[in-house]
């Protein structure tokens, strides 16, 4: 364009009657206000100098108008990028609070080691598993407390201990408001939908097994009998105390029914619902507690022979984990 037809088109009528923008310019011609104010009375030559700068005018605001917004196209693009990387961020951020939640279930099992080993120096064994168990025959009568019970002075529970009335049976009425406290020591922060009040346990005291053979009762943790660690020939590095036990019935930490004898692998799927098995709310296993107060996370595709003489207390079994 020559500079007589530049002069001349800003020297037609301004499409936008010379509207001033913020800038102090028009945005139809990209004069300013001393330019639109000196117009009629400037020569050519100055004329052809203001065409020049409001041209440049212009293409400055076009390009800040545009930078102001996105095009539909950019949204889309945009969108779809915070779409993959949520999607790739999700499973990171899921992984990561499992991690932690499986660290604080750890956590819990290794302050329960620890208290078995403080009820140990106090009473020179460890906690019966189950106080006058109950029989499905026998008379409600028999208050059938459990290891778990026993042991709250133990897990900074005091007061809970001796709240509960140990002459009437656990689930008396007398002890019903204490029976329904939950204690996050005794609940795995992974398992889902844990009703609250309930007092609930996600732990199981390992009663024995029957893997290896039929013998049911020789774990640590076994009816009207207390073991003291002299009793533990296999070695409490080498002998099951308690595994989670997520799911099944008879849950309560005061309920000497939370101690079982292990009868199939770990998270086995068909073993039936109605009993107590080693269960966990972690995938691809669950996490134990030893006698000398270790805690392991144990893959579920440990061999079931093994897992039985982990359980016994004196077979006298040489065991070696994977």
């Amino acid at each position: 364009m020559d500079g007589s037809n530049m002069v001349h088109q800003v020297a037609s009528p301004c499409n936008h009657q010379c509207q001033l923008s913020k800038m102090e310019v028009c945005v139809g011609c990209g004069r300013d206000r001393s330019e639109i104010a000196l117009w009629s009375c400037s020569d050519d030559s100055v004329k052809q100098l203001i065409v020049e700068r409001a041209l440049v005018r212009l293409r400055l605001l076009r390009l800040r108008d545009r930078s102001d917004g996105f095009t539909l196209v950019e949204l889309l693009v945009t969108i779809g990028i915070i779409g993959v990387l949520v999607a790739l961020l999700l499973p990171a951020v899921q992984a990561a609070r499992e991690a932690a939640r499986k660290v604080s279930c750890k956590n819990n099992l290794r302050q329960i080691g620890i208290a078995l080993h403080n009820y140990h120096d106090s009473h020179k064994s460890l906690p019966t598993g189950c106080i006058e168990w109950r029989a499905w025959n026998a008379p409600p009568n028999r208050r059938q407390f459990a290891w778990s019970a026993m042991l709250l002075p133990f897990v900074e529970q005091l007061n809970l201990h001796q709240q509960i009335n140990w002459n009437k049976p656990f689930d008396a009425l007398e002890n019903s408001s204490v029976a329904k406290t939950d204690l996050s020591i005794y609940l795995c922060p992974t398992e889902p939908h844990l009703p609250p009040n309930k007092g609930q346990i996600s732990y199981g005291g390992i009663f024995g097994e029957l893997v290896v053979d039929r013998e049911q009762d020789d774990g640590l943790f076994v009816n009207e009998r207390a073991f003291r660690f002299s009793d533990v020939i296999d070695g409490l590095s080498n002998t099951l105390a308690v595994s989670e036990d997520v799911g099944g019935p008879d849950r309560q930490w005061i309920n000497g029914r939370n101690i079982f004898a292990v009868a199939h692998g770990i998270n086995d799927p068909t073993a039936w619902v109605g009993d107590n098995e080693i269960r966990s709310a972690h995938e691809g296993g669950a996490m134990f507690l030893f006698a000398d107060a270790r805690t392991l996370f144990v893959s579920e595709s440990i061999d079931k022979q093994l897992l039985g003489k982990l359980i016994t207390r004196a077979k006298q079994e040489v065991v070696e984990l994977p």
